[in-house]
């Protein structure tokens, strides 16, 4: 399986901090915030990855990320050259995915916590896949309903949810996704909407949605507000645990995408900081275990 992340957008909502920079190239406490659902991937044993933003803010995320060599993954960069919708990255992304399954996140959202994917990752085979996350104010989200672990409806952000389960900016679609997406018809707002390509395959019988646990936090951080809600979120658990969320050295490492030989040399590169010091710590703490 393949992994898509799509960071486009304007990122009006975060104006004037998003005319520096593109929202998911902005600081979530101490990492970009690209680091965040790229650790997701990674952390599903996806290293094959394509980044989808803006011509303007490509060549900060290749600045930022590389080829992805450095963490033992595969990464590519492809434009959005305006924002058509979530949908349309299954288009984009079409020759990316080369008849595979893909997983596609969106570039602001974090998850922190076991999402209980890499059981559904090792059962798929075709269909799709979504996320079920109780939300106090479902009317602002994709709201999914379900009845006896069966989906029965999808609503785009209902005045009147049928249900408090919001649909997070994380999917799972197999190779009939961009076909789908090619026969879909741009909404009122000039989108293709994701709500509609997992309506088609609520259509088809081939939706599956995963509830997620109490022990799961879902962060949407397009806001100023949750931008630092989810900053003070990452620090405390840091600061509490002494582990980082999100270091993707460290996830390549558990991952076996690297040797601790190949990291020990990246981070003999790497300028003294903080999270230089915790790359190190976890390398002496692997070598101990070996």
């Amino acid at each position: 399986m393949k992994g898509i992340v799509l960071a486009g957008g304007s990122g009006t909502r975060l104006d004037p901090i998003t005319r520096v920079a593109s929202k998911q190239l902005q600081p979530v406490y101490d990492k970009p915030m690209v680091y965040y659902p790229l650790a997701t991937l990674f952390d599903l044993g996806i290293s094959e990855i394509l980044i989808i933003s803006t011509p303007a803010d490509l060549p900060r995320f290749e600045s930022l990320l590389g080829d992805g060599s450095q963490w033992g993954a595969s990464i590519g960069y492809a434009e959005q050259p305006s924002p058509r919708g979530i949908a349309e990255a299954l288009l984009i992304g079409e020759q990316f995915m080369d008849g595979e399954s893909v997983a596609l996140i969106l570039g602001d959202n974090i998850f922190y916590g076991d999402l209980g994917l890499s059981r559904v990752l090792g059962e798929f085979s075709s269909g799709a896949v979504v996320l079920a996350y109780p939300v106090v104010n479902p009317s602002r989200y994709g709201v999914i309903e379900i009845v006896d672990g069966v989906v029965v409806a999808v609503e785009e952000k209902p005045s009147q949810p049928r249900s408090n389960l919001a649909v997070p900016g994380f999917y799972i679609f197999d190779r009939k996704a961009p076909s789908i997406v090619g026969d879909m018809q741009p909404s009122a707002r000039g989108e293709l909407e994701i709500t509609d390509l997992i309506r088609a395959y609520l259509d088809l019988g081939e939706l599956v949605a995963l509830q997620l646990s109490r022990g799961v936090a879902w962060l949407d951080s397009g806001t100023h507000d949750s931008l630092l809600e989810a900053s003070n979120f990452v620090a405390t658990v840091e600061r509490r645990q002494g582990m980082k969320i999100a270091c993707l050295e460290e996830i390549a490492l558990e991952q076996g995408f690297v040797s601790w030989t190949h990291l020990q040399a990246l981070v003999d590169g790497m300028p003294e900081s903080g999270y230089r010091q915790y790359i190190e710590r976890v390398l002496a703490e692997h070598r101990l275990r070996a």
